[in-house]
């Protein structure tokens, strides 16, 4: 079993920053990507970013530019810095992380998710 607890959100003003965090931790042999995706009430899960173990990243068009996301690997742990944050941005963020159990099995495990809300 592999869990993924996430940390950071909250509520700040259109133009703030917020920095979530996502530590993976269990069964563990090997993580390969790890990524955040977002979800609004009524609406489908989107991506938001993705990096490889070897730190290739890959990011949706909107948060291009603002958004920068990092690992460290040591500690299976992987970041989102959000800056000039949008009212469009509000949604309920979801840490991913694909790889191999001890076991050698693949999984993919999602965490259990925290709000971030951009509001005056």
């Amino acid at each position: 079993q592999v869990q993924l607890v996430e940390s950071g959100g909250g509520l700040v003003q259109p133009g703030g920053s917020l920095n979530l965090s996502c530590a993976a931790s269990g069964s563990i042999f090997r993580l390969y990507a790890m990524g955040w995706y977002r979800q609004d009430p009524g609406k489908q899960r989107e991506l938001v970013a993705t990096i490889t173990s070897g730190g290739t990243t890959n990011y949706a068009d909107s948060v291009k530019g603002r958004f920068t996301i990092s690992r460290d690997n040591a500690k299976n742990t992987v970041y989102l810095q959000m800056n000039s944050l949008k009212p469009e941005d509000t949604a309920v963020y979801y840490c991913n992380a694909k790889g191999l159990t001890l076991r050698l099995n693949d999984f993919e495990s999602w965490g259990q998710g925290t709000q971030v809300t951009a509001s005056s």
